[in-house]
């Protein structure tokens, strides 16, 4: 491996734009590994660049460490992913992200639907709410779980 193809983790946290701390975090999630010099300091490959970005989106798009864990576990090691890895474990994700815009879409005619009505009490809510059946289920959020 020629080593100009491995970046010090200061290098790596100023091309990708995170903290060294948050790197380290990743990297104990193992989410990203180091390699170590001699001196035993961190060396990452070049694809952690884009393996750290990928990560950073993903937590935008409300995916949880492990759900970016198992997305991630189908990557190759050693190489930058190419166009077909990436392919590849977008689609569970496209699928998640599809089922999250769907109940945020419910919601939003919902609460059109919710504001319409005027009554403006969860409690007596005809439309949405008859007898206030929600409260049976206990306190919190009982209908988006």
């Amino acid at each position: 491996m020629n080593p100009n193809d491995l970046l010090s983790i200061g290098e790596l946290a100023q091309r990708t734009g995170l903290s060294v701390s948050a790197i380290r975090f990743y990297e104990e999630k193992g989410l990203v590994e180091a390699l170590r010099t001699g001196g035993n300091q961190r060396r990452f490959l070049r694809a952690d660049i884009r393996r750290l970005s990928f990560i950073l989106i993903a937590q935008r798009l409300g995916l949880s460490l492990g759900e970016i864990a198992e997305a991630m576990a189908c990557l190759p090691h050693g190489r930058t992913p190419n166009a077909q890895d990436w392919a590849r474990i977008s689609g569970a994700i496209r699928t998640r992200i599809d089922d999250q815009i769907a109940r945020l879409e419910k919601i939003r005619e919902d609460l059109d639907g919710c504001i319409g009505c005027g009554c403006l009490s969860l409690k007596r809510c005809a439309l949405y709410n008859a007898g206030d059946k929600w409260a049976e289920g206990g306190a919190g959020p009982r209908v988006l779980r």
